[in-house]
């Protein structure tokens, strides 16, 4: 039996992904549309799984994907170079930094140097930048991904009480500014925050992304709220078996909130997706910029 509660972004990933394939068509008719290139730097199985949901999706949607694996001792100026390059070579829709880079490498530098247009992670100051002045187009994917899942529950978000449980550069920050873009009304939470609980038992939706497994009980959830739980954490399980949890504890959480979506498969989709949907954005970007025939 389906449980309700738990909210599918395989199916809101779907739904996407059919949405860009049809807008991907449309462009290819105007003009030819570039590849995306895929970066990971030395040996990065952590990465590896993500690569391949990203290629399966660009494939979906008619895009062509490359994946480069750079030599691990590379240095950070041919890095620069490399991603400089490839601002200029029409040939390139957009690039994404498979992360995490080796101890050498100063990754937000390299971020930096990938050009807004070709961003498709959302990840240049720039793009990050864009979301304070309610720009959207090309906001970071994890973050976008959690906003169109609260949009799934069909909670408007105008005057929406939600609290952002975290507050990192990548997700935490641009997801907060990002619902305030769209009319919610948003606390932030971080680890100095004196009772994370008397905020979020007030809130119609909560975001967790603080690393901790379970860390939200279902105590710290108002009746019928939206939880969007952005965690990915490796325990051990009772048996010794290894085991994905998010930040929420969605088993006791599910029985207080309206939605919760699971992990694996809740935000992880859906952030593939999102990569997509900027993808299309950045090439009507380019195109518009006349950098495309």
């Amino acid at each position: 039996m389906k449980d309700n509660r738990l909210l599918d972004g395989r199916a809101v990933r779907d739904r996407i992904l059919r949405e860009v394939a049809e807008q991907v068509l449309l462009a290819a008719a105007t003009h030819r549309i570039g590849r995306l290139v895929s970066v990971s730097i030395g040996d990065n199985k952590a990465a590896a799984v993500y690569e391949r949901s990203q290629a399966r999706a660009a494939t979906q949607v008619g895009l062509r994907f490359e994946q480069q694996t750079w030599r691990p001792d590379i240095t950070q100026e041919e890095c620069k170079a490399r991603l400089v390059a490839m601002n200029d070579d029409a040939g390139v829709l957009g690039v994404i930094l498979q992360r995490p880079v080796p101890p050498h490498i100063h990754g937000r530098s390299l971020a930096s140097a990938i050009h807004p247009f070709k961003d498709i992670e959302g990840m240049n100051p720039a793009s990050i930048g864009n979301i304070v002045y309610n720009d959207l187009a090309l906001a970071p994917c994890t973050a976008a991904a959690s906003v169109e899942l609260i949009k799934a529950t069909g909670l408007g978000l105008h005057g929406l009480e939600v609290v952002m449980v975290g507050h990192s550069e990548i997700v935490g920050k641009p997801a907060a500014f990002m619902l305030m873009a769209e009319g919610a009304t948003v606390t932030v939470c971080h680890h100095m925050t004196r009772s994370v609980a008397a905020h979020s038992r007030r809130a119609d939706a909560v975001l967790v992304a603080v690393g901790k497994p379970r860390f939200l009980s279902a105590d710290m959830v108002k009746p019928g709220a939206a939880v969007i739980d952005i965690g990915i954490n490796q325990v051990t399980g009772p048996d010794g078996e290894t085991m994905i949890v998010g930040d929420v504890d969605t088993d006791a959480v599910k029985e207080v909130a309206s939605w919760v979506t699971p992990v694996p498969g809740g935000v992880g989709p859906v952030t593939v997706a999102m990569f997509m949907r900027n993808a299309i954005i950045a090439d009507g970007k380019q195109f518009a910029a006349g950098w495309l025939d």
